[in-house]
């Protein structure tokens, strides 16, 4: 199929590249189809589009103090859920010591994002580490099991009947963001060998929202050799090697990571801010009309947003305008660019509105909403 050279229809003022030289006291509003891969308008505004002073209905922008969920278990299937729908399945684990029993995700490939901690994980690839920051993706169906050395605190991710790949990274090449290479695998090592053993174990596979056991006269993980190209497979957000532009402020969609059928996920990690002038140094405001947004923030500092801290999630289904708050664009506005940002974030963007589960009282940040406002409310 050819691509032709579009023209773009324009009316009143407008700016000739978007995101750049945006005309005196106006604010860009960033409408897309397909999440911003699709046709887009950039509407010109007079005033920020988020500058509601009064919210009313189920539809709103919504905050998360995860680290206020203190509940420990021993295995994932009594995480904490956060939400989902038929496409994905989040939960927030907090657990210490070593599980007792082996688990296995029949409904769909399973992604732990560890949030706090390190330790090791055996399944039946074989044993690796893990440590913050990691990424480690295990095929559905997949037996594991983890000893936390330091606790483990980790946000958990399904892609429900589904599996992860990696996204299509075009004109880019495949060893662009992160090459290929710096995938880590399980390894049959001498710390998988010395966890073989003849004893009862337990097996507890979850599908849907039911629990089954099997047990085994011995431990089931007693692999001695493989081979493929299906296993497990560990990414630290250190190996990401950002796209990044001095003069044009890229769309989230360039810091995909992972994708399944209904969501995809991307990482945002820290990268010089844009030096030229005229460029925006801060993410755009825009309806993401195709997708609900969950962002969890692992590290540093949110440029774009006011009282967010490490362990936070934020929440902005479709439906209205989000982007940076008033303190954040007032410096972007003022600032020559070229500092770096130093932030470390999950996004996760599914097709299908999300679901949010009953949440321990105070998890919920109910003044988020307003922190739009010139004298936002501040989290407690």
């Amino acid at each position: 199929m050819k691509t032709w050279i579009p023209f773009p229809r324009v009316e009143g003022a407008y700016a000739r590249q978007a995101h750049t030289d945006l005309p005196a006291g106006t604010y860009e509003r960033e409408v897309s189809k397909e999440g911003f891969f699709g046709p887009a308008a950039h509407i010109l505004h007079a005033h920020p589009p988020t500058g509601w002073v009064k919210w009313e209905g189920e539809l709103r922008p919504r905050a998360f103090d995860l680290t206020k969920i203190n509940t420990l278990s021993a295995s994932p299937w009594g995480a904490a859920e956060i939400g989902g729908n038929a496409s994905i399945r989040l939960r927030y684990w907090r657990m210490e010591g070593a599980m007792d029993h082996l688990v296995r995700n029949a409904d769909g490939d399973e992604l732990i994002f560890v949030h706090e901690g390190e330790g090791d994980l055996f399944c039946d690839w074989g044993h690796m580490t893990f440590r913050e920051g990691d990424y480690v993706m295990l095929p559905r169906g997949t037996q594991w099991r983890v000893t936390a050395k330091t606790g483990l605190t980790a946000l958990l991710i399904e892609a429900t009947n589904d599996s992860y790949r990696l996204p299509d990274k075009g004109l880019l090449g495949r060893h662009a963001i992160f090459d290929p290479a710096v995938l880590e695998l399980p390894r049959l090592d001498e710390a998988f060998a010395a966890q073989r053993s003849e004893e009862e174990t337990r097996v507890v596979i979850k599908r849907g929202d039911r629990l089954s056991t099997m047990t085994y006269p011995y431990n089931p993980l007693d692999t001695v050799g493989w081979q493929g190209e299906l296993a497990p497979v560990k990414l630290n957000w250190r190996d990401i090697r950002p796209l990044m532009s001095h003069s044009y402020h890229l769309p989230p969609s360039a810091h995909t990571t992972f994708l399944a059928g209904r969501f995809v996920i991307c990482t945002f990690v820290p990268r010089p801010a844009e030096s030229a002038p005229g460029a925006l140094k801060l993410p755009f405001f825009h309806n993401n009309d195709d997708y609900d947004e969950l962002i969890f923030y692992h590290r540093g500092k949110f440029m774009s947003r006011d009282n967010i801290h490490p362990g936070m999630a934020t929440l902005h289904p479709t439906g209205f305008p989000h982007g940076p708050h008033p303190k954040a664009l007032a410096m972007a506005l003022k600032s020559a660019g070229g500092q770096m940002l130093d932030e470390v974030a999950v996004m996760i963007d599914t097709r299908d509105a999300l679901d949010i589960a009953r949440l321990p009282e105070g998890v919920e940040w109910t003044g988020y909403v307003d922190s739009w406002k010139t004298k936002p409310q501040a989290a407690e």
